[in-house]
């Protein structure tokens, strides 16, 4: 039998980037057999059996003789069963059952099952914003299509098995090109009108989400510490298109298919997660939690709970937006942008303060519970806010006294955009991610404004973390009040939502 070769393009996963992998099969004489080259991973390696069975129930001959398929390039770890359908593709291309041109400008992934059918497979999206690139129609599994359909521009062809992709190819069917799946653009957040009472906290959302800052809410059980940290997504505005590609590659990772591909994603990971769970790792680097949240929100529920070390950890994604991952087999880069909300009683009984019922903690107790967040976690925290008990009258009141379409998300996301195109307009970002020099162009101080942050600083014994990131409160104060400068009014304001250094001090 003469010595044929064939060439299929396809992607690898590595993180959120998926580099480019060149399918060559390769048949000649010898003794019948199929050998995978490359640095294949396990399930690479079990594909040559997939792929056997696949062509034969399809109707296509598998060629005797020797066939040896080469993954270049061979440094780059290859996984999963992406590659089994650009393999049986290029086993039919080198034994002369499919013309090689059919190939041309095409990438393709899928997983195979024995009867021929596609499986669907994880990471999509970033092969397909790389196919963008390269200006190449990606043709994979159906239930992967609308996912991959996201981007724009590139042609994203569903198929169901390998017989429908060859026919495809030879131009025997027509597969219409596959469309975003509109049903998952919906967002449906839950209302801040739905909480009564709590002006103070929830005008601290409302900073918290006009600036992008992070925030803490303490207080006892059931003032609706919870309640308040899940209106947050609603606040925010919607994802552009860019930022929605970036939070579906990301959830891609682990997930053939997205749900509510628009949402802001929120993310609750229970208070027992591990420090892995919540920033990544693994042998082979997966994102964590953390990274789920980018471009949304984090919320840590009952946070002194949470083991110190997975808290710690959390103080370089806070500061710089990203998860660096490094491991033997590689390093990864995962962004992390997110807003972080932690929610915590005041001390371990919960009514330390409380009006309504006494704590039964000592100093020491509540000593102990609180510094199970440190002062360099906190200095990362813009905004501490107390949720106290509310009087019974003001909760059993009629709705219609408590519930204001001032106070409802959709009113006061609308003043969220217009401060946040105010940010842009100004600086090109918004306030949370202004650099020190940044900081202090925007928010160009007065005597009398500077006389109240040093006595302020003073008192408080602001570090020069936390007093950067007041200005950066008192910055989005100003926005949301139409206020071209910082003044005192802001500051104060910017400074009432340091409370737990202020307690920390009596």
């Amino acid at each position: 039998m003469p010595s044929t070769l064939a060439q299929v393009y396809t992607r690898a996963n590595q993180g959120i980037r998926a580099p480019a992998v060149s399918v060559e099969v390769h048949l000649s004489q010898g003794l019948p057999g199929l050998h995978i080259v490359g640095l294949p991973e396990a399930a690479v390696r079990e594909s040559k059996d997939r792929v056997r069975s696949a062509l034969i129930n399809s109707g296509f001959d598998f060629p005797d003789g020797r066939i040896t398929v080469n993954l270049a390039p061979a440094d780059l770890p290859k996984e999963g069963g992406r590659f089994d359908l650009p393999i049986a593709l290029g086993i039919l291309v080198a034994s002369g059952q499919l013309p090689g041109e059919t190939l041309k400008n095409k990438e393709f992934l899928g997983e195979l099952a024995l009867s021929g059918h596609l499986r669907p497979v994880r990471a999509v999206l970033p092969a397909s914003l790389a196919c963008k690139e390269m200006n190449r129609a990606l043709i994979l599994p159906g239930q992967n299509a609308s996912v991959a359909a996201m981007v724009s521009s590139v042609m994203i062809i569903g198929t169901r098995s390998l017989a429908e992709v060859c026919a495809y190819l030879l131009e025997k069917t027509y597969i219409e090109p596959a469309k975003p799946d509109q049903s998952g653009f919906k967002t449906d957040y839950p209302d801040l009108a739905d909480v009564r009472g709590q002006e103070q906290a929830k005008r601290a959302l409302l900073i918290a989400a006009t600036g992008s800052h992070h925030l803490l809410l303490f207080g006892p059980p059931g003032t609706g510490k919870t309640m308040l940290a899940s209106r947050l997504p609603g606040l925010l505005p919607p994802l552009t298109e860019a930022e929605a590609l970036d939070v579906a590659a990301i959830h891609s990772l682990t997930s053939s298919s997205m749900d509510a591909l628009w949402q802001r994603p929120f993310r609750t990971p229970h208070h027992s997660s591990s420090s892995v769970s919540l920033v990544g790792g693994g042998s082979i680097p997966q994102p964590g939690e953390v990274s789920f949240a980018h471009h949304g929100v984090l919320f840590l529920d009952e946070m002194p709970e949470f083991a110190r070390t997975a808290l710690e950890i959390l103080r370089e994604p806070l500061e710089n937006g990203e998860v660096i991952i490094s491991r033997a087999k590689g390093q990864e880069c995962f962004p992390a942008r997110f807003q972080l909300i932690g929610a915590m009683n005041p001390c371990p009984c919960g009514y330390l303060g409380d009006t309504q019922r006494n704590c039964r903690c000592s100093p020491d107790q509540v000593r102990r519970y609180r510094n199970k967040l440190s002062g360099p976690l906190l200095d990362r925290i813009d905004l501490q806010i107390e949720v106290p008990s509310q009087p019974i009258q003001a909760i059993m009141e009629p709705a219609r006294n408590n519930v204001s379409e001032e106070t409802g998300s959709e009113t006061l996301r609308d003043l969220v955009i217009q401060a946040r195109n105010k940010q842009q307009a100004r600086q090109g970002k918004i306030n949370s991610q202004l650099s020190s020099r940044e900081l202090f162009e925007v928010c160009a101080l007065g005597e009398k404004e500077k006389g109240l942050i040093t006595r302020a600083s003073g008192q408080l014994q602001i570090s020069t973390r936390g007093l950067h990131r007041m200005l950066r409160v008192a910055r989005t104060i100003a926005d949301l009040a139409g206020s071209d400068v910082v003044l005192s009014p802001h500051l104060g304001e910017a400074l009432q939502y340091r409370q737990l250094d202020r307690q920390s001090l009596e």
